[in-house]
């Protein structure tokens, strides 16, 4: 009994490396190195790590900028409506607004657009 269990063993281990070499190379052929280039945004996960002593690299300064938020800007009214909200007449526009190239549509009040961006009404 104790030489089948060993058999039993010594093939789940010999399926195990067959197993593992063949993860190991469908890995390694989609792995890519990674590049960055002086002046590209990347984000990075710290965690903890205690070094042993003679892995200790000395860290190099790099620079963070402060603002990395994107400019939201409003690029034109494409609707007006009037919305009855208990008794009173809301007056609110479907605004366009660019970010990055990409375009967003919010429902805004009217008057907050005239006080904030009459440029865009200059249209209408």
């Amino acid at each position: 009994m104790i030489t089948e269990t060993t058999e039993q063993i010594k093939k789940i281990r010999s399926r195990m490396l067959i197993a593992q070499s063949r993860q190991k190379s469908y890995v390694d052929l989609r792995r890519k190195p990674l590049e960055f280039e002086e002046g590209e945004h990347v984000f990075l996960k710290l965690w903890e790590y205690t070094p042993d002593a003679s892995h200790v690299l000395e860290p190099k300064p790099i620079q963070i900028r402060g603002v990395l938020t994107l400019p939201v800007i409003p690029v034109r009214i494409d609707d007006t409506s009037v919305k009855r909200l208990r008794g009173k007449k809301v007056s609110l526009v479907k605004v366009a607004w660019s970010r990055a190239g990409i375009e967003e549509h919010t429902r805004d009040l009217e008057s907050d657009m005239w006080k904030d961006y009459p440029h865009l009404f200059s249209g209408n």
